[in-house]
């Protein structure tokens, strides 16, 4: 059963996400467990891949530093069995296709079932092809998260039809990464999606500071944060503990003024 409908339930949803391995497989794991205890609903957790086309040169090189470490699929796997172990919080693996692909659909899931991980993000799956893993994934109880962009527009209904968890609204065109401001008409676009689906919308894609945070969380149910939060982590190494936790801490905050 997911529990990402928890992640909705404490006011604003905080979501945040880091690429698993950076710097190491351990500092993942206590990064993870502080991000939660600084106020991260739900955790996107992302499986390092050589070409994330949808990224920024943030994460880009968060990729680059993870796969410099050999980090596996199995290794990432490793990480949430470590979390597990000390918390429930949601987590949802954001993995472009091609590593589920060839670690196998069924063994993946099955995997996912077993540790609790409660959701799955691709950016590279179109909607059309989503039906390649749904089924799998139901039945292991995992959600995969829909994407909608401002180019969707035609496409809502047929999308948020049958998204299951949250709606991930991108709230930008482009590639992940830190934005001085965001200039899509993001009311419209929520009003759109909720004409078709109660599921929560979190917006994503270019946040980074506590007024974005906080003009985000007035009109949408969920603040997903990425690629501000990694480059906390290529600053500090080793030692980004802190810096995560008071950052993390601002930013949910800011998320339910």
């Amino acid at each position: 059963m997911s529990k990402i409908p928890n992640a909705f339930k404490n006011g604003k949803a905080f979501i945040g996400f880091l690429t698993a391995g950076d710097p190491t497989c351990e500092k993942t794991v206590e990064y993870i467990l502080a991000m939660e205890e600084a106020g991260c609903d739900l955790i996107e957790i992302g499986i390092p891949f050589s070409d994330p086309m949808a990224e920024g040169v943030v994460i880009q090189d968060a990729n680059v530093r993870a796969l410099k470490h050999n980090t596996t699929t199995d290794d990432v796997f490793d990480i949430v069995r470590q979390v597990r172990a000390k918390t429930d919080v949601p987590l949802v693996f954001l993995t472009y296709i091609n590593p589920v692909f060839f670690y196998g659909y069924e063994k993946f899931f099955k995997r996912c079932a077993e540790l609790g991980v409660d959701g799955i993000i691709s950016p590279d799956l179109p909607y059309e092809e989503k039906g390649e893993i749904a089924d799998i994934a139901r039945k292991n109880g995992v959600d995969v998260i829909s994407l909608i962009a401002p180019t969707s527009k035609e496409r809502i209904q047929k999308i948020a039809g049958d998204a299951t968890g949250f709606i991930y609204v991108v709230s930008s065109l482009g590639v992940t990464g830190m934005r001085s401001e965001i200039k899509t008409d993001l009311n419209a676009i929520l009003k759109d999606i909720r004409d078709v689906t109660d599921l929560p919308l979190a917006v994503g894609f270019g946040i980074n500071t506590p007024q974005q945070a906080s003009e985000i969380g007035k009109i949408a149910d969920g603040v997903i944060v990425g690629s501000a939060i990694v480059k906390i982590i290529e600053e500090h190494g080793q030692n980004a503990k802190d810096a995560l936790k008071e950052y993390v801490s601002a930013m949910k905050k800011a998320a339910n003024e």
